[in-house]
């Protein structure tokens, strides 16, 4: 779990808020009109206290019961008037708002699918789904709630001021002296809530994280009793995150008192005042009773505006987390002429490394890089096996070939075009990649497998499991239509990388790169697959991760990765030969720091005790 958040860019609420223009944009006529039904109504609640006036000045001093019925009945259509035209502004802002909501949701999830995987490597899950549910249901209860009565509240205040000044204009002052310091205490309290706010939000990525990780770790946990301890490290985030909440409220809490209690005081010194002026003969009592019930109309707009603001703040917040995102580029598609980009020379053809090199990008600059001048052909049609120790570079040297990671040196080509100069799109409908951890999604069977390629049909589809000697798929509830779950946890380690070698070969790729594809079988099933593999390999041109002798044979040449540099190129019998690194890795035995081969022993293997080309697939992968 990341301890670390991204720092929160020096902008005003309002300039944070402005982002979502092109997101509102589409829906502001609805939402400008909702405003101003939502004003009118607002102001219509304005003009009962003169109806009050007229009805205490008029009909009850003059005794007239006629009159007072008359002033009640036009209350009444005042008063439903005005709660019509607000349910009028609920049902116009509902639904084009919910679809700004969705909108933005979409726009993110695309996002996130072009971004690199590199910033995936640094950002957890947790905070990216929390910016996609938590931070935009915020955004749309801003855009329903606190931004249309920011406005409306604003609007009745000032009108509401202007009936009290003409009323009694004395008395008006006094309500008006108030202002000044509400507007400093509101500045003071927006500065420190969007502090809390960001950090609150933060603190909920960091809990959904830790709640994703659990779930799609449940096994680990309980196979090694881990729940109470995991319990306790989200009881912690919990805590912080209650801590900080309770921060919140108290400022919240603190901010509501002083905007309550401030009018309040003006209020009731105004009514004394009020009450003087009646009793002296200078002012009539419905003009007071009018006075006074604007101002008490007016209590709702003034104190709306603590939590409003905070609304304001949590919603500008929300925004700055959604836009970290959107705004980190996505991976852009390189445009280079068709002379520069393609090699026509006939050793160009296949798969070919020139002077690759490679270092993370959140790696020092003057750290040693994972890749170091990478010189490598594989030619068309043939199988490259990629063996080295654990860290040398094997799995990521196979990762630039899609480009899920970009060279930082170097170049690699496909039949002498260099991906760099391909769209994506067809880079990757090129190449098909098998991971050495198969993922598989909450899908089908079949849907799982037809990922690997677009617009297949069922005959694709049962090829690719035969490959895979997947055929287990036919004896599960539902067939190739059954649910394979989360994560395909549902199924076996050794049934997910069937499935997920499927998937790779299912698209008859021209290129196919094998990550240890066949890691997690039992023997027999290992020999299957790589019968119905090597068909597959004979038509394309490939390199397979290995790490045992069995995978090796599959393959025509042999490449050792030695930190990060390729220290040896050739057949799997010549390098037992002649080089004593890749005879101790193909014999199971360990290989110092350095990557050099500990000193043999008389009882280590020879070429001649270890599997070579000839020997049958059934010896070769039980050794």
């Amino acid at each position: 779990m990341p301890k670390e958040h991204a720092e929160p860019k020096d902008r005003s609420a309002a300039q944070s808020l402005l982002r979502l223009w092109p997101y509102v944009k589409p829906v502001r006529t609805r939402l400008f009109g909702a405003a101003l039904i939502a004003i009118v109504a607002s102001c219509l609640g304005l003009v009962i206290p003169l109806v009050l006036k007229w009805i205490v000045d008029g009909p009850v001093a003059h005794e007239d019961p006629g009159g007072v019925w008359l002033g009640a009945l036009f209350l009444l259509v005042l008063g439903i008037t005005e709660a019509v035209l607000f349910g009028v502004r609920r049902w116009m802002v509902a639904r084009p708002l919910a679809g700004v909501e969705a909108s933005m949701r979409a726009d993110l999830y695309r996002h996130l699918q072009r971004l690199p995987v590199a910033f995936h490597d640094r950002w957890s899950s947790g905070q990216l789904l929390s910016r996609g549910t938590t931070d935009l249901m915020l955004l749309r209860m801003f855009l329903v709630f606190p931004l249309t009565f920011l406005l409306v509240n604003t609007t009745t205040i000032l009108v509401g001021f202007v009936i009290l000044l003409f009323q009694e204009w004395t008395l008006g002052l006094v309500l008006l002296a108030p202002v000044v310091p509400l507007v400093i205490i509101c500045s003071v309290f927006e500065t420190k809530y969007s502090v809390v706010a960001r950090r609150a939000q933060d603190q909920v990525g960091d809990l959904t994280t830790v709640v994703e990780e659990s779930v799609l770790g449940i096994r680990i946990i309980k196979g090694f009793g881990r729940h109470r301890s995991q319990a306790l490290a989200f009881r912690a985030l919990s805590g912080r995150l209650r801590t900080t909440e309770l921060g919140k409220a108290r400022l919240l809490a603190g901010i509501w008192a002083l905007i309550t209690t401030i009018p309040e005081l003006a209020i009731g010194a105004a009514l004394v005042l009020g009450t003087i002026q009646v009793a002296d003969g200078g002012l009539s009592a419905g003009t007071l009773v009018a006075f006074l019930s604007t101002a008490l109309a007016l209590r709702w707009p003034v104190e709306s505006i603590g939590f409003l603001l905070a609304m304001s703040q949590e919603s500008a917040t929300a925004t700055e987390r959604f836009f970290e995102v959107m705004d980190v580029a996505e991976e852009e598609d390189t445009s280079v002429s068709g002379s520069a980009a393609r090699d026509d020379r006939p050793e160009a053809g296949g798969m070919v490394f020139e002077g690759v090199g490679f270092r993370y990008p959140d790696a020092e600059e003057d750290s040693v890089p994972v890749l170091k001048r990478i010189d490598l052909r594989i030619r068309p049609g043939e199988t490259m096996a990629l063996v080295g120790a654990t860290g040398s570079g094997k799995t990521t040297l196979t990762a630039l070939v899609p480009r899920l990671h970009d060279a930082t040196s170097g170049r690699i080509t496909l039949d002498g075009e260099d991906i760099t100069a391909m769209p994506r799109e067809r880079l990757r409908e090129l190449v098909s990649v098998a991971f050495e951890e198969p993922t598989l999604f909450s899908a089908s069977v079949g849907e799982n497998v037809l990922m690997g390629a677009g617009g297949g049909g069922e005959e694709e589809l049962r090829r690719a499991l035969s490959v895979a000697q997947a055929d287990f798929v036919h004896d599960l509830p539902h067939g190739i239509d059954t649910q394979v779950g989360e994560q395909g946890l549902s199924l076996s380690g050794g049934q997910r990388q069937r499935l997920a070698l499927a998937r790779a070969v299912v698209g008859r790729p021209r290129f196919l790169v094998l990550d240890d594809p066949l890691s997690a079988l039992d023997v027999h099933t290992e020999t299957l697959v790589e019968a119905a593999l090597r068909r597959v390999l004979a038509e394309t041109t490939a390199i397979v991760v290995a790490h045992r002798p069995s995978t090796v044979m599959l393959a025509d040449r042999v490449a050792l990765l030695t930190e990060g540099r390729i220290s040896a190129v050739g057949t799997h019998q010549e390098l037992l030969r002649t080089n004593a690194e890749y005879a101790w890795l193909m014999s199971g035995a360990g290989v110092t720091g350095g990557g050099e081969p500990s000193d043999v022993s008389p009882s280590s293997p020879t070429a001649d005790d270890l599997p070579g080309p000839h020997a049958p697939a059934e010896e070769s992968s039980t050794r």
